[in-house]
């Protein structure tokens, strides 16, 4: 199914209405990740790189340690949705079920009806990396970002999650009408691609709640910048796994709300 949608809106403008006019709205629907054919979750997301969701989704929740415990990967259509059929290798299923856990997450929300608070705001995983980089890097970050947000561009409803290295700049980039969705399809982009987060800035185009520091640890990420502001929680989930966060990030500049040391004031020549 293709991820945008063209409608045709009627449009007021002060009072009157002026026109119809098309615009391109987004697909939004039910995302059901199956392991070994049983439902760990239902997500509500846009379909595309849905293959790339599946192992994002599988990496950063920690079912899976590495892309080989995963057997295989089918994306069935259904009439309802779409279902994401993976099947684990059997240490991975044994420890799937040690650990069951089930959710529904409607849009921008990766945590609704989840069945263990203790779960909702487990220790991130430590992120080793000390990777650091300038402001000015951070600024050619998102500056490379926005012209590669298509279906943002087209709708101004997608979220977008990307990873900028300093030698190669924007190394993959994937959108979503969920965040969290868009963080996982960048982790299972990367997983994919045999890349690693540690070396760069991974770039969210959206606020920084806790989950989104959950999963960007989970991929050992030592920069993460967002263009919105933080919770009060992610600042503190950040801290304990050792990340920069930075946040509120704009052309003319940003803050930093913890990790400032990974911040250097002067910039370095990369060597390819």
């Amino acid at each position: 199914m293709p991820p945008l949608r063209r409608s045709l809106p009627a449009v007021w403008r002060h009072g009157v209405r002026v026109a119809t006019a098309p615009r391109d709205i987004p697909e939004e629907m039910p995302l059901a990740l199956t392991f070994n054919r049983e439902t760990y979750a239902v997500m509500m997301g846009t379909p595309a790189d849905l293959e790339d969701f599946a192992v994002g989704f599988a990496l950063t929740e920690g079912i899976v340690a590495r892309t080989d415990e995963i057997v295989t990967l089918d994306v069935l259509e259904h009439a309802q949705g779409i279902e994401l059929r993976i099947d684990l290798d059997a240490s991975r299923l044994a420890a799937l079920t040690r650990r069951r856990r089930r959710i529904a997450g409607p849009t921008g929300c990766g945590l609704c009806g989840i069945d263990s608070l203790a779960e909702a705001v487990r220790s991130p995983a430590v992120v080793g990396s000390d990777s650091s980089v300038t402001a000015a890097d951070i600024a050619q970050a998102l500056r490379a970002m926005e012209p590669l947000q298509v279906l943002n561009a087209a709708t101004h409803a997608l979220h977008a999650a990307a990873f900028w290295h300093p030698v190669e700049g924007i190394v993959a980039l994937r959108e979503d009408v969920g965040r969290h969705n868009a963080l996982d399809k960048l982790a299972g982009a990367l997983a994919r691609m045999g890349r690693s987060a540690a070396d760069g800035i991974v770039l969210l185009s959206s606020r920084v709640s806790i989950e989104m520091v959950q999963k960007a640890a989970a991929i050992g990420a030592p920069v993460l910048v967002a263009v919105s502001a933080p919770t009060a929680h992610a600042v503190r989930l950040a801290e304990a796994a050792g990340m920069t966060l930075v946040a509120v990030a704009r052309r003319d500049g940003f803050e930093v709300f913890c990790g400032e040391q990974r911040i250097r004031a002067e910039a370095k020549a990369h060597v390819a």
